[in-house]
């Protein structure tokens, strides 16, 4: 496994410095709710305005909406808006692996109807992998999709489904075999299909984001399966590599490492300046290799290894430089401060332990890296 450097090029500059300015004028400080990376606040309008300006469905195709613009292009993007705590929530899953897969496998008749919505920030997607016995390990996946006269009927439940409360669609897996990896098929389900009910689970920062899906005899038209039956195990790990190897695993805490990089403890206090430099160093690091990952996407390849490396890597970096950040506090900080940095800090103390579980467990990408590695 090699990650190649690399650096952008001065078109990938100048989209940089185009969105750098946009998002001044449109997010002036004080004008939103500073998130925690891909954990951003919803904001359907905000998301609609990057849609305009050509920002989503960057790389999918321009006959279905899109841009026919590259992984790195959306990168820069993408790059952008986390560091300034962007409310992504409403078009983030879409945006990064809905909207790729459904144009990778969808039919026609699914890609015009979902590809151009997806690229104007008109829908939202949720991901329903996760199952109450079937976390990290998708193979023992159990929902059930029972093929009937025309299409699917699924009973089932999905747990931990981040967003789904206020998504349009969800792209799901659900078993129609008993085969392990080749009874698996992916589909488009509609939010408000009958029969789907969505129950919020409070979490320990008092959010309401993670959700548990109950689908009770829930039929879903054969034209929205996602590729063809049993191949959504294959269709699920390539998926994997939007998730796991991008910026967002490394960014998360962006703004607060901003706002600490220019306070007057770190100007005095040799320790905290130590532990920024180590952070700022660790930070080009994980950005080359997201940057590489992405150069590779756009080469056509499927990094599934390097982005699981950077994923286990990444959200360990994220976890400990809440540590550092809360140790140069001096306090706890307080969730319900008026200061929205204080805040920020307190709710990534509480949730940052989640960070190396969403998206697959350490344990479950170390096997994934050590198995990639052996076949090369």
């Amino acid at each position: 496994m090699r990650l190649q450097p690399t650096e952008l090029t001065e078109s990938e500059r100048e989209l940089q410095q185009e969105v750098r300015s946009w998002l001044r004028e449109r997010l002036p400080a004080g004008s939103y709710a500073l998130g925690l990376g891909m954990s951003g606040d919803t904001d359907p309008q905000f998301s609609k305005d990057l849609g305009a300006k050509g920002w989503l469905g960057m790389a999918l195709p321009k006959e279905y909406g899109g841009h026919s613009r590259t992984a790195v292009e959306r990168l820069v993007v993408v790059e952008e808006l986390l560091a300034v705590g962007a409310p992504v929530g409403y078009h983030w899953v879409g945006d990064r692996q809905s909207g790729p897969s459904i144009a990778k496998h969808g039919n026609e008749e699914m890609k015009r109807e979902i590809l151009p919505a997806i690229a104007a920030g008109e829908v939202s997607f949720a991901i329903g992998m996760s199952e109450p016995d079937s976390g990290s390990d998708l193979a023992s996946v159990r929902t059930r999709a029972e093929q009937v006269e025309g299409g699917w009927k699924v009973n089932g439940t999905k747990i931990w489904t981040s967003g789904a409360y206020e998504a349009t669609h969800l792209l799901a897996l659900f078993r129609t075999s008993e085969h392990k990896h080749e009874g698996l098929t992916q589909f488009v389900v509609r939010r408000d299909s009958p029969g789907l009910t969505v129950n919020r689970i409070p979490f320990i920062d008092g959010t309401r984001h993670f959700c548990e899906l109950s689908f009770e005899d829930v039929f879903i038209p054969d034209e929205m399966r996602l590729g063809e039956v049993g191949g959504g195990w294959a269709q699920n790990t390539a998926e994997l590599v939007l998730e796991r190897g991008g910026v967002d695993r490394w960014m998360s805490i962006a703004p607060l490492l901003e706002h600490w990089a220019t306070s007057e403890h770190v100007r005095e206090d040799s320790i905290a300046q130590a532990d920024l430099g180590a952070i700022v160093a660790r930070s080009w690091a994980f950005r080359g290799m997201s940057l590489s990952v992405a150069r590779m996407v756009d080469a056509g390849k499927s990094p599934v290894t390097e982005a699981a490396l950077i994923k286990e890597m990444a959200t360990r970096f994220e976890q400990e430089s809440v540590d550092a950040l809360a140790r140069h506090y001096g306090r706890m900080p307080d969730l319900n401060s008026d200061d929205p940095h204080e805040s920020l800090l307190a709710r990534a103390i509480l949730v940052s332990p989640s960070w190396s579980i969403r998206g697959g467990t350490n344990e479950i990408l170390r096997t994934v890296i050590a198995k990639g590695l052996a076949k090369q």
